[in-house]
């Protein structure tokens, strides 16, 4: 059984449904993010966990235990908000202690465990200044050893990030994962920041309109987006129209220039119309023949960029666009130049639910 196991949840504000029968298993000690655009219910789905939202049906459990009509103290998570929440009137160590004092242990246990927690996020001369006196990184890694001062089970990060500028987030999310596998704590983090999702995360959780678009692994989420929501929100992507000629042997035509897939086109017939996606870094320019897949077009636009070279190609009334390296000793193609685009056949994928 699965250390963290949801089933059917869903949230009802009145009429409006947020969270449509969700379901999530999550094996002890695993980092999963839950991604998606502000309203799409991630945060919602958090805070029942949590127990600041109640449930409307479903169920969650907590190594085997059935929490979802516990109150908040007493489902054992801990939680950091996007808003610190510290106490302004406690200094960096009593805010520490504030979830051990609530449960009554001893104060040689407080002062041990609170030099424990300062030393872990690397503020250990900090103990006796207030939040006011921290930088917003600082602030937040109080924030971070409050929650974990307790040992919950499970830690729940809602965007804890997203209030930091762009370098500090960058070493935070790497101080925050290391301390995660330190602790080897059981760990949900809400986030709207793909970057943030690839890089930290076992798996991800994509969501949209209250509903789960695709769980993986980051590389599965990247490299096999099932839908066209998740191919176009994870990543940049190329998203063409295509119409299937033969599902069987899997073949396309993309304004009207035929292309081969990896394999058989599942759930299609002759006729379809479906969107492909194709990731720019999987393209390249080249000359046709080989085992891949050509696509001649026009070079339409050459876009420097420092380390990456942008291309767009137009292929009839679509576009494609190419991301390679800069390569100082290759010259750049301009603009009006026949091309033709190569790529893997694998890489070409075929979303689900369109047509």
């Amino acid at each position: 059984m699965s250390f963290i196991d949801i089933r059917g949840l869903k949230k009802s504000f009145g009429a409006t449904t947020v969270v449509h029968d969700f379901d999530l298993s999550v094996e002890r000690g695993e980092f999963i993010s839950f991604l998606g655009p502000s309203g799409c219910g991630k945060t919602t789905i958090l805070r029942m966990i949590a127990g600041f939202e109640s449930v409307t049906a479903g169920s969650i459990a907590i190594a085997g235990k059935e929490i979802s009509r516990l109150p908040p103290a007493g489902r054992d998570v801990g939680m950091v908000f996007q808003a610190y929440a510290l106490f302004p009137n406690m200094t960096v160590a009593q805010n520490i202690a504030f979830g051990l004092r609530v449960a009554k242990k001893s104060a040689a246990e407080i002062r041990t465990r609170v030099a424990e927690m300062l030393d872990l996020i690397k503020l250990p001369a900090l103990g006796d200044r207030y939040p006011y006196q921290l930088s917003g990184g600082q602030q937040q890694r109080v924030a971070l050893a409050r929650a974990i001062a307790v040992k919950p089970q499970v830690l729940l990060l809602d965007e804890p990030l997203s209030a930091l500028d762009a370098k500090i987030r960058v070493s935070l999310r790497e101080e925050i994962r290391s301390l995660q596998k330190e602790l080897g704590i059981t760990t949900i983090f809400v986030t709207h920041d793909q970057e943030e999702a690839l890089s930290m995360s076992d798996r991800i959780v994509v969501l949209a309109d209250g509903r789960t678009e695709q769980i993986g692994s980051p590389f599965e989420v990247y490299n096999w987006p099932r839908t066209r929501f998740v191919a176009s929100f994870v990543g940049t992507l190329n998203l063409l129209a295509a119409e299937v000629i033969d599902a069987d042997a899997g073949t396309l035509r993309i304004d009207g220039l035929s292309v081969a897939t990896v394999g058989p086109i599942r759930g299609r017939v002759a006729g379809d119309r479906v969107t492909v996606a194709l990731r720019p870094e999987a393209v390249t320019l080249g000359p046709a023949g080989g085992d891949r897949a050509d696509l001649p077009g026009t070079v339409e636009e050459v876009s420097f960029l420092g380390a990456v070279v942008r291309i767009r190609v137009r292929l009839g009334e679509q576009t494609v666009s190419i991301d390679g390296f800069n390569q100082p000793k290759v010259a750049l193609p301009a603009k009006g130049d026949d091309a033709v685009l190569r790529f893997a056949r694998e890489d070409l994928l075929v979303l689900e639910g369109d047509g």
